[in-house]
């Protein structure tokens, strides 16, 4: 059994049960507790698990890694898809782009695009396309969550409703094996649900941690979107909803 799947129902067994034991998965899977161990440190470096005394429990639904942690999580594939996210965006647009550190990886690769104007309700991804010296950045109004700069509230929804732009980029916390988006902050997510009623077209940047990771709040569905970028094929029953929903996928592997 290849580690990507194995390490699928690791995921699986430990949302069902609550708690997974090296020894048990050992025996269940034939293969060595080191191995074992080596799948679980990888679940809990890409924050889906986390590790307690001879096992493993999911990680947390209702609170997300902190954002210093998340920006360090799988940087290289967040740069890889942000590389690839910009290949795909003409110069001359009009874009949202939300909170996330995969679509902060995507604004820093935009810079050098020429004629854009973006909208955005993050403070990181404003600073990043300050840089650039042909583009239109409006910053959306509301309340400013010291811990990541995402900008969010009431204010920030209606702001985001005066606009119909041309593609709207938006990160994840989770995609559930049946398509369902999630996230761990409603107010997070009723603005990045006011950003796909006003983009044409909507991208969705997420590297492979975030299927079937866990999170409270639905955002909405992925037939919704356009595009997939990650950097890893999803799961099969992923990829079926994806082919299902004509959602394009774009996987940045070797970027």
């Amino acid at each position: 059994m290849k580690s990507d799947t194995r390490q699928q129902r690791i995921l699986d067994l430990a949302g069902r049960q609550g708690f997974v034991s090296i020894d048990g998965l050992s025996r269940q899977f034939e293969v060595t507790p080191q191995t074992i161990r080596r799948d679980i440190n990888q679940l809990c470096e890409q924050g889906l698990l986390e590790r307690h005394h001879g096992g493993a429990v999911p990680r947390s639904t209702t609170h997300n890694v902190d954002y210093v942690e998340r920006k360090a999580l799988g940087s290289e594939a967040k740069r890889a898809i942000g590389r690839l996210v910009s290949r795909h965006v003409p110069e001359g647009v009009s874009l949202f782009i939300n909170i996330g550190t995969t679509t902060e990886a995507v604004a820093q690769e935009l810079v050098g695009h020429k004629n854009l104007s973006v909208i955005t309700n993050n403070l990181n991804v404003a600073a990043f396309l300050a840089a650039g010296t042909d583009l239109d950045v409006l910053v959306a109004g509301g309340l400013v969550r010291n811990r990541d700069g995402g900008i969010i509230g009431e204010a920030t929804i209606d702001f985001i409703n005066q606009f119909k732009v041309d593609i709207g980029i938006i990160g994840i916390s989770g995609i559930d094996l049946d398509g369902t988006l999630l996230d761990f902050d409603y107010r997070e997510v009723r603005v990045a649900q006011a950003i796909i009623r006003n983009a044409r077209t909507v991208f969705l940047c997420a590297d492979h941690s975030k299927f079937g990771r866990n999170a409270m709040v639905r955002l909405g569905h992925i037939g919704e979107v356009s595009a997939l970028f990650t950097d890893r094929a999803p799961p099969a029953p992923l990829a079926d909803v994806l082919a299902a929903h004509d959602v394009e996928v774009h996987i940045a592997a070797g970027e």
